[in-house]
């Protein structure tokens, strides 16, 4: 993923975010948005989004699971929001409501259909806005429809890669990937991966306290890079040998950020050899070793700089970069800005 430049601080104003769906809406894509944007989080301290989901059809719209979704908003008001998703699409020729389901592939002639023109019109016009465009899953193929992907890189569920990459070649298709910000426009993968790509969104505009703070209510991982692998071979805690003391290893690393923590001392508390600790660690991870490392003492040096009054020296050597100098050059890599500029953008918003 590359480099994000951070906000402004946000305004009181609450923003408004606009999910907009067709006949043959997958449920569990659309309801991605709904829970993250949607439900009343005003007990964090902060303006929470305006959550709008909006009919890109005349109403009531059709899920792919037969149920109808019946909603007074429309187009307009997907022109006039300042975050517009895009669930998995699938076309519906028929008004039987039948799509491809969640991560079940649709087949080839179903996502090859023309999404709704009038759909495609508001999305450009939202765009021209400066409105941010998001999707999920297959809903790129509704991004690139309207133009909105073209020369840029893109991703979307793994089996939906190559028939992407076939209808609009003008889009760098990446089907390894859990997401892709390219700042007014994002994409993420299968379903798991939109809720991942929906955190990135409010860890952008709040911050990473309060993307945990949902993350944790939503019983969620609190955060996984936009690069990590979308196909991961073993979760943290899979079976088989050493199952047990690898996943101990992993909870030793993150409560001893502030250590050094070389391959080969790890490898050895695992009882693994250095070279099969780390393949078992990119199974498990979709990352190296280390690079998992440096994401998870910046992720912890984002949480301080929100919460505490601390000295950038100090939350260094907490996060175990060792020096002030050290954070910075890992935090410009990472965030594309300055600890002090990022204490400065969210502090009163961890606060």
């Amino acid at each position: 993923m590359a480099a994000r430049s951070l906000p402004s601080p946000p305004r009181r104003r609450r923003p408004t975010v606009a999910t907009v769906i067709c006949h043959g809406v997958a449920p569990f894509e659309m309801a991605v948005p709904c829970e993250v944007f949607g439900i009343d989080r005003s007990e964090l301290g902060v303006p929470w989004y305006r959550h709008r989901v909006c009919a890109a059809e005349p109403p009531p719209i059709r899920s792919s699971q037969g149920f109808t979704i019946d909603t007074p908003y429309g187009l307009d008001d997907v022109v006039r929001a300042g975050t517009v998703v895009v669930p998995a699409w699938g076309a519906d020729p028929g008004g039987s409501g039948r799509r491809g389901r969640g991560d079940t592939p649709q087949p080839p002639g179903q996502l090859d259909a023309d999404p709704p023109a009038a759909l495609l019109d508001a999305l450009r016009a939202a765009h021209r806005r400066g409105a941010r465009i998001l999707s999920v899953c297959s809903g790129a193929f509704v991004l690139a429809a309207a133009g909105l992907l073209d020369g840029r890189r893109a991703t979307t569920h793994w089996m939906h890669a190559e028939a992407l990459a076939a209808r609009y070649p003008e889009v760098e298709v990446d089907p390894d990937v859990l997401y892709v910000d390219e700042g007014d426009v994002m994409t993420s993968a299968g379903t798991a991966a939109g809720i991942d790509l929906c955190l990135h969104v409010v860890r952008l505009d709040f911050g990473a306290e309060i993307a945990n703070a949902v993350a944790r209510r939503m019983v969620v991982p609190p955060h996984r890079e936009g690069g990590q692998a979308q196909f991961v071979e073993a979760p943290l805690t899979a079976g088989g040998p050493g199952a047990d003391r690898f996943a101990a290893t992993l909870e030793y690393m993150m409560g001893h950020l502030d250590e050094a923590l070389p391959v080969e001392a790890m490898a050895d508390r695992a009882a693994m050899s250095p070279r099969t600790f780390a393949r078992r660690f990119r199974a498990a991870t979709g990352t190296t070793p280390g690079q998992w490392l440096v994401r998870q003492r910046i992720l912890l040096a984002q949480r301080l700089l929100e919460t505490t009054d601390d000295p950038v020296e100090l939350i260094a050597g907490r996060c175990g970069f060792g020096t002030a100098a050290g954070l910075r050059l890992h935090f410009r890599r990472v965030l594309d800005t300055s600890p002090l500029v990022y204490r400065r953008t969210f502090r009163r918003i961890g606060a």
